[in-house]
């Protein structure tokens, strides 16, 4: 695969005006032609050299691995701006881990509750490049950030890869009108008569590395990449491109814009991540107890979110009939099975069972049909509460983690 960066960008025509002008000259060395075109000239200030390199390192798919500077604090890099940033604050908050930001225009805060970290707030692809560069240790962006700005970089470690947040999927959009109006998949976007090396198909996204990764996969040939700022929806419509690859979420906005998806191309779901640096979790003396903390809050509160404790008093004669009866009906098995135990009463000074509790883990779908279902089989006095954590003997993915570092 050749990437070209030209130097003189043509302007490609509209696909429904005249095709036979050739407009970019072909890569005489390979039957991929991937080109970028930026559409104006950016300029870019230099913040640290340590970033600077590291972009370029990893623009040249050989970033080195995260240097591990000596200091105390543990650094976790929360985004800095939008719906990311107020979902990662309030997760952290349901795990009973409270951001504290002195002042909203500090781009570094404090949680009391572990005193060996630092929050740091950066931009989401700016989390991923400071992972590399080891200023930070660990990070939440999204699995599509992640990708992009990380590229496979052995270095980067997924800790947790659904906080349950930041849903949407990277996928191409291209016109549901014009010559566009039939073309329902990939394949057949690939098939289109009218993309050839001097006139290929033009996609505007801010995907430079998945965009071309996932077009060589599938071997569509004659594909041309621009960058752009802003809303990519309306490049479609302008005519300089002519399709996008972009996020989406609902697809109301592409629908808006007329614009549609295609099957076969989604090129990743992603949600938000926890992700590590390798090199801070195994070097950086606190790191892997601090991500060990972290990740059993995770766990315990994202598996109990959606899930309710409902507790019921039935009569029976033993907790072995009263078992059979609630187990008989399909929704009250719960999480392990349900709990039974005695309810002791006292007549006539005497202690004597006439009751049983008996306590299930239901999700909230099926919520009101096992409500149902303990009154059926006899229950009463039925208490529903949402639960809040639920602690594993041992968080599963912590033992993965373990195996992945070779622990």
């Amino acid at each position: 695969m050749s990437i070209l960066l030209p130097t003189n960008l043509p302007q490609y025509p509209s696909p429904s005006l005249s095709l036979s002008t050739p407009l970019l000259s072909p890569s005489p060395h390979t039957a991929f032609s991937f080109s970028f075109l930026p559409t104006r000239r950016k300029c870019l200030r230099f913040v640290t050299s340590s970033v600077a390199s590291v972009q370029s390192a990893v623009a040249n798919g050989s970033a080195p691995a995260a240097v591990v500077v000596e200091r105390d604090q543990i650094r976790l890099g929360l985004p800095s701006k939008g719906r990311m940033a107020a979902d990662a604050i309030d997760l952290l908050k349901d795990c009973q881990l409270f951001v504290k930001q002195v002042n909203p225009r500090q781009y570094v805060a404090q949680i009391p509750q572990l005193p060996n970290t630092e929050v740091w707030f950066q931009r989401p692809k700016d989390i991923v490049r400071k992972l590399l560069s080891g200023d930070l240790d660990l990070g939440i962006v999204g699995l599509d950030t992640l990708s992009e700005y990380g590229q496979g970089n052995e270095d980067l470690i997924i800790v947790h890869e659904a906080l349950n947040f930041g849903d949407c999927h990277l996928s191409i959009a291209i016109p549901n009108y014009g010559i566009f109006e039939n073309i329902n998949s990939l394949k057949e976007l690939a098939e289109m008569p009218q993309w050839s090396e001097e006139r290929p198909l033009r996609v505007a996204t801010g995907f430079t590395y998945l965009g071309p990764k996932f077009m060589e996969k599938n071997g569509i040939k004659h594909v041309a990449f621009s960058t752009a700022d802003g809303a990519l929806e309306a490049a479609p419509a302008m005519g300089i491109a002519d399709a996008i690859l972009d996020l989406v979420s609902s697809g109301t906005t592409l629908k808006e814009n007329n614009l549609k998806e295609i099957e076969g191309g989604v090129v990743l779901e992603s949600q938000a991540v926890l992700v590590a640096s390798r090199r801070a979790l195994t070097d950086r003396k606190g790191a892997l107890n601090t991500v060990h903390e972290i990740l059993e809050r995770l766990e315990a509160h994202l598996k109990a979110d959606g899930q309710f404790t409902v507790v019921a008093n039935m009569r029976g004669n033993s907790a072995q009939e009263v078992a059979d009866r609630v187990l008989s009906q399909p929704s009250l098995s719960g999480l392990q099975g349900p709990t039974i135990s005695p309810v002791y009463c006292k007549q006539d000074g005497k202690v004597s069972i006439d009751y049983y509790a008996i306590v299930i883990c239901v999700p909230k779908k099926a919520l009101y049909e096992s409500v149902k279902q303990l009154r059926a089989v006899g229950g009463s006095g039925v208490l529903v509460s949402p639960l809040t954590y639920i602690f594993d003997e041992e968080t599963p993915r912590w033992g993965q983690l373990l195996r992945n570092l070779k622990l």
